[in-house]
């Protein structure tokens, strides 16, 4: 039965062109609710209207009569004003930030396509049709493509064992989704990557979910692991700065001297030049970092390392570092909130906790010279453009990726497990689980922000699960 669900999604590739058929057939599609938040019913609506136009599907109330149905949510938030003339108090425009992600969803409930879009860098149009035309466009592609495509393993297995996972915060909005979705019994505790891999080194989970690499050093040291990279996702910069009416533009030489402390100061010539015309405080940065172990201060130091010669040698990267300054909070949940009561403060959270909680997150200079503000598009140009191979100690990194449109904090997320330990009825439901996020699973994880595995890391991954469900 392992080896007939394993299997499965490499018989879905022969399949692939009798699948596409069936999906050039989709001529209607359920336009469902976009939640609650504000904005919502506009962009619905907009949505509704772009399908009808498109000339190629028709946009109908509910699911009854549609081959498909498109549902999500969404959320449209101000975030201030700017005067256009300093004659004129009417001459005042408000600006909005936003989120829309969706899912395409078949008649038995299985999610075909999902994907999440932000305002565009350069959008001319409203907020509401912005964000509705992308996705629609997204959306239209994915079909004519064939990307929006039925997997054959509907199901994970058959297996009923309960699991118990723990560690990355980054992940932990997808995991929580996908152990839902999956239909198998798996429980999770966002404790951070450091606290995940120490359980599983004592045999207190069965999965250790990480934004790191295994370290030689570390508590898995005298274990045989397998990694298995599960999605993409990125860390963005938060900051508070009241009044302030764009976006903040922030070069990897002045993140650097803000968390290495040579840069105290809002309107230091580092940052305002890559901020013209924004009106930066002469105050004082509080720079915000992580107090507990984290696998998203792993990728935000690797990334400094990488781009700073001077970070490297005064602290270097890892799940904790030795901070030259700043305030520790615990967690994503910790760090977003000393932000947000610290005026002229700046921090890190994972991409997807800052578009749910509405957090200002500025663009960040990418390898090719653009300033980048991390969404979904700039993740996946990371790994597209990326020549991604493993290092010695099994990680992939697509930090710092060439290509305009790359968002360069971005990284491979993983699930890890002992090579030896696991009990026959586990290792059956641990390869069905990575088996099932690997194919079915990729579908979902664009709804939440995070980017699908690159086609071949995905094949190769699952052959690695094969083998390892094998292994006597």
């Amino acid at each position: 039965m392992l080896l007939a669900v394993l299997l499965a999604p490499l018989i879905a590739l022969c399949a692939e062109a009798q699948t596409h058929a069936r999906l050039a057939g989709i001529r209607t599609i359920g336009v469902g609710s976009f939640g609650t938040g504000n904005g919502a019913a506009a962009l619905r609506l907009r949505i509704f209207d772009r399908l009808n136009k498109s000339g190629k599907l028709k946009a109908v109330e509910g699911a009854t009569d549609a081959d498909v149905t498109l549902r999500g949510d969404s959320s449209i938030w101000a975030t201030g004003t700017i005067t256009l003339s300093p004659h004129s108090k009417s001459a005042t425009v408000t600006m909005y930030q936003g989120y829309l992600s969706a899912e395409l969803v078949s008649g038995t409930g299985q999610t075909l396509w999902s994907y999440m879009v932000t305002p565009s860098r350069f959008r001319i149009a409203s907020i509401t049709n912005d964000l509705a035309d992308q996705l629609v466009a997204r959306l239209l592609d994915a079909i004519a493509s064939g990307a929006a495509q039925e997997n054959s393993n509907e199901e994970a297995g058959t297996s009923h064992v309960g699991l118990h996972a723990a560690g990355s915060t980054l992940a932990a909005p997808l995991y929580r989704k996908w152990f839902v979705s999956s239909g198998m019994q798996v429980s999770y505790d966002a404790v951070g990557s450091e606290a995940g891999i120490e359980a599983l080194a004592a045999g207190k989970v069965d999965l250790a979910a990480s934004d790191m690499r295994v370290a030689e050093e570390g508590p898995l040291a005298a274990k045989s692991v397998l990694q298995i990279p599960t999605v993409l996702g990125g860390v963005v910069p938060i900051y508070n700065l009241p009044g302030l009416d764009r976006t903040l533009n922030f070069t990897p030489q002045a993140l650097a001297g803000i968390y290495l402390g040579t840069i105290r100061k809002w309107n230091d010539p580092r940052i305002a030049e890559a901020n013209r015309g924004a009106h930066l405080p002469d105050a004082e940065i509080a720079v915000v970092h992580r107090s507990d172990g984290s696998g998203t201060t792993f990728v935000w130091t690797s990334y400094l390392s990488l781009i700073s010669p001077e970070w490297k040698a005064a602290a270097g990267s890892g799940a904790r570092v030795n901070w030259p300054v700043g305030a520790g909070a615990a967690g994503n949940d910790g760090v977003a909130d000393l932000v947000n009561k610290t005026p002229n403060s700046i921090g890190y959270v994972e991409l997807i906790y800052a578009i749910q909680h509405e957090l200002n997150y500025g663009a960040v200079k990418n390898a090719s010279g653009d300033f980048i503000k991390a969404d979904l598009a700039g993740i996946i140009a990371a790994a597209a453009g990326a020549k991604v191979e493993r290092g010695k100690d099994g990680s992939l990194s697509i930090l710092n990726q060439p290509g305009w449109d790359a968002y360069p904090i971005s990284t491979f997320t993983w699930l890890i497990v002992p090579v030896e330990g696991p009990s026959a009825e586990k290792r059956v439901a641990i390869a069905d689980l990575l088996s099932w996020a690997l194919t079915s699973g990729q579908k979902e994880c664009a709804s939440l922000g995070y980017a699908p595995l690159p086609h071949e890391i995905a094949a190769s991954e699952l052959a690695a699960v094969k083998a390892w469900a094998e292994k006597k």
